[in-house]
Order: C-alpha cells, then structure tokens, then sequence
C-alpha cells in the first residue's frame, strides 16, 4: 500500500519548516527509520526518518519549499505497518475526506545541526494567530477523478501573505524568486513598486510611437563584472526573516550604561587557575554577568517578558539565551531556570552550550524557552552596539569589550576596567525608567563584586 508521509509537529512554537535535501530520491528503497528528509526550522536542522520500509513513489515537497507542520512531504510504497506517529489534531468531520485515501503518517524528528536564532515561543495572540494561520494551509494533494495528482495550495509564510493583502496584492501574479520558486517579500515588494509605476488602464495609448525593443538585461540574481551575488542558503534566510520580523514588529528603544569591572576583573584573575585545575571548566566574565542579570530581573519583571497584544505577559522561569556565532549562522541556545544555577553552574552550562551550538549536537530544547537575551558583542571588539530583540521576548542585552580607561574617582584621576552595557527594550512594554533602572541594577551588581562574593 501507499503511505504518504507528514512533517510531524515538534512543538508549539515551530510552525513550519523548509525542505532542506532530499537524502532518497523517487524509486530509491528506504529502510524503517533510515533518514529520508532534512528539514529546517527557525530553531534547528532536522532528519525526518521514514516510519516504514519500502520505496520512494513521490516526493510531495520539494528542496527549498516552506511547509506548514503536518503537511504531506511525500508517498512510500510499503507492506509494513507505519509506526506510531506523533500527536496531530484531530480534524472537524468536514476536512475528513482531504485525507489521503492510504493513509498518512509521520515520524519525530531527530535534531542534527542548530540553525538561526529562535522564533521564540508563540505564547502572543499575533503570533498564534500566525500559527493558525499557517497551519490550515496543510492540506493534501488535490486529485483528478482518476485519483492522479493534480497540484497543490499555493503556500506562503504569513509575513508574504500579510504584505501581500495590506497591498491587494495577488499572490497568484507574482512570480516567486525564492528557492523551489517560493515568493519571498522581496518579490511582493517588487509587485508593489511595479504596480505604482503602471500606467492607468483607461489612459490612451500612443499607437504612433514607434515601440523599441528592450535590450538584454541580466537574470534575476546573476553576477556582473563589477559585483558578485551570493546565493542565500536556507540558514541565512530564516536569520533575515526573523531579524525583519522583531524589527518591524517591535517597537525598538535603546540605552546604554558604563560599568567599572575593575573588581570583577581582578576577582576573576585570582581564582580562574583554580576553577580550572578543580572545574575543568574555564571562567569567564560571562557566568558572573549572567548572574547579575537574573538577580536583577527579580526585582524588574517586567523585562522577563512579552508582548500579549492586550496584555503583558511575565515570565515565571528566567531562561537566558547567549547567542553563539556558530558555524551555520547565529544561534541563541538557553540556560533554563538561570537564576537557580551559581556561578560556577552558569560556567559549566554556558560553556557546554557554546560547545555543542558550533559542533551542531544542540537538541530542540536547548534553543526553545528563552524569556532573557545576553550577548557578548565585546569578543569581536565591539565597544557599543545597538542589538535587535530577540523575538518576542522584552529585550537584549549586550556586553561590550572591557577596556582600561582614565576615569575621576573621589576627585582623582584612576585607571579602571571600564564595559558597556547596551541594552535594546520593547517600548510598548518597557519605559526608559523601567529599563534604566534594570541596567542600573546590574550595574551595581556587578560593581559589587569581590574577593567575598561566592561561586559556588
């Protein structure tokens, strides 16, 4: 019999994925849980492995094409019996026949390589909203009478579809760009501009002007002498996505303050052999600003975070993501419950998170969760930055590069450790005093720190 394969939900907050590689192509015999698919979501790269054993009839999904979740990817001819599938909902009696007539199935995804920062989770009504969205666009295969395949719903990620009617746009007359064909905003932003420059219908044409033809120009998205283009991979994509979807979506607000670390500096110099030789783990600077953080979103809640549309929403658990320069782009993975980790815990579970994020062995919940932002720009030198959100949580927060400066100290003049702090905030949520007065916190924090204060 036939068995037509899903993308299986993975959590609440992952809504879609695109198809990556294709690792058997139609015809090819595929063995039960061997790897058929590679799959990418806004959280992490992932194999779908085949439930059954037996041949690749057709593949319903092609590379580069954006599915929602549940969506049919392809049919495999089989005598076996499919494993247990996960969870999906159970559908009204109406959408009952859409079902293929042999059956569907899917298969837990298994993680093999991080991808993008998070998504976030989906716990706004937009954003679930979104969800719905995307989510009743999962429907099988149209058939003919005579039960052959005829095409499928066009499908189209909700920032597309909602640009697209904000400019009665018809997403039908626009020719995609994107991999697989897939329209991209870029390409509905073309159709608007095309639409303005139009001339008017009812406008007379000057039948007597000679029409000359139009000289060859280059193909979309090829190089010239004087510019080479470089073709976005699916990790790049989903990074430009979600970085134009915090900044269009959240109102931006900024601030900065400058810390004296020279105490942190010279505490850290003195016990970071020690930690080594005892921990195996080496200290940074980074576990103590992760600890100031989480004590001081204790008493400023209201930056552990979101945005609830006719609400705010405080986060329980404080989750701290640390966004990691891994090599297949920027991934944030998440301490969860940091504010019940020491010092020393935080080393360790920074340290191991860093580590696995650039060797690709990040699970999907290592990157779901996070409620809290902490960046360490000031590795790559930076002395100031301006960070974007990460969506949707309530802020980001950024640690610059610790310099030595001449400063005034009870009238004198001293040579400190000075950092910046940076600090980008949800302005529909946070004001300048609620943000100053968390950074200010931290600041006295980390100020505070001595030969006394505890690591373990």
């Amino acid at each position: 019999m036939a068995v037509t394969i899903e993308l299986p939900h993975v959590g609440e907050s992952v809504v879609e994925g695109t198809i990556g590689k294709w690792l058997k192509q139609p015809g090819d015999s595929i063995q039960r849980y061997e790897p058929l698919v590679e799959v990418i979501t806004d959280k992490v790269t992932m194999e779908v492995p085949s439930p059954v054993g037996g041949s690749l009839l057709k593949i319903l999904a092609q590379e580069g094409e954006t599915i929602p979740m549940g969506a049919p990817i392809a049919e495999v001819e089989t005598s076996d019996t499919p494993s247990p599938a996960t969870p999906t909902p159970t559908l009204p009696p109406e959408d009952a026949g859409s079902q293929h007539p042999s059956g569907t199935t899917g298969y837990l995804l298994h993680n093999v390589s991080p991808v993008g920062p998070t998504g976030g989770g989906m716990s706004d009504p937009a954003a679930l909203e979104s969800q719905t969205e995307v989510q009743t666009e999962a429907q099988s295969p149209l058939e003919s009478p005579n039960g052959q395949t005829v095409g499928r719903p066009a499908r189209h990620s909700p920032a597309v579809r909602r640009l697209a009617q904000e400019n009665n746009i018809d997403l039908g007359q626009v020719t995609g760009t994107g991999m697989g064909g897939r329209i991209t905003r870029d390409d509905v932003l073309k159709s608007i501009e095309l639409g303005a420059q139009a001339p008017s219908p009812t406008a007379p044409m000057a039948e007597s002007q000679p029409q000359q033809a139009p000289g060859p120009s280059p193909a979309p998205g090829a190089s010239s002498a004087d510019e080479e283009h470089v073709p976005l991979t699916p990790v790049r994509r989903m990074i430009a996505d979600a970085m134009v979807r915090s900044a269009t979506e959240i109102p931006h607000a900024w601030s900065t303050v400058e810390v004296d670390v020279s105490g942190l500096v010279a505490f850290r110099d003195r016990v970071k052999a020690e930690f080594h030789e005892r921990e195996g783990v080496e200290l940074t600077y980074l576990p103590f600003i992760i600890k100031a953080v989480v004590e001081s979103l204790k008493d400023h809640p209201t930056l552990n975070a979101s945005w609830g549309g006719d609400k705010i929403i405080l986060k329980k658990r404080m989750n701290i993501g640390i966004a990691v320069a891994a090599p297949a782009g920027l991934i944030v993975p998440v301490i969860h419950d940091a504010d019940c980790l020491s010092v020393a815990g935080l080393a360790a579970s920074s340290r191991d998170l860093a580590r696995r994020a650039r060797e690709n062995k990040l699970t999907l919940e290592d990157v779901q969760g996070g409620t809290f932002t902490l960046n360490n720009t000031g590795a790559l030198g930076s002395n100031i930055s301006q960070p974007i959100i990460n969506y949707p949580q309530a802020a980001i927060m950024t640690t610059e590069a610790i310099q030595k400066r001449a400063v005034v100290r009870d009238d004198a003049i001293a040579i400190r450790s000075m950092m910046n702090l940076c600090m980008s905030f949800d302005h529909r949520i946070n004001d300048g005093a609620e943000s100053g007065g968390f950074l200010l916190a931290v600041k006295s924090r980390l100020e505070a720190i001595g030969p006394a204060t505890p690591i373990y």
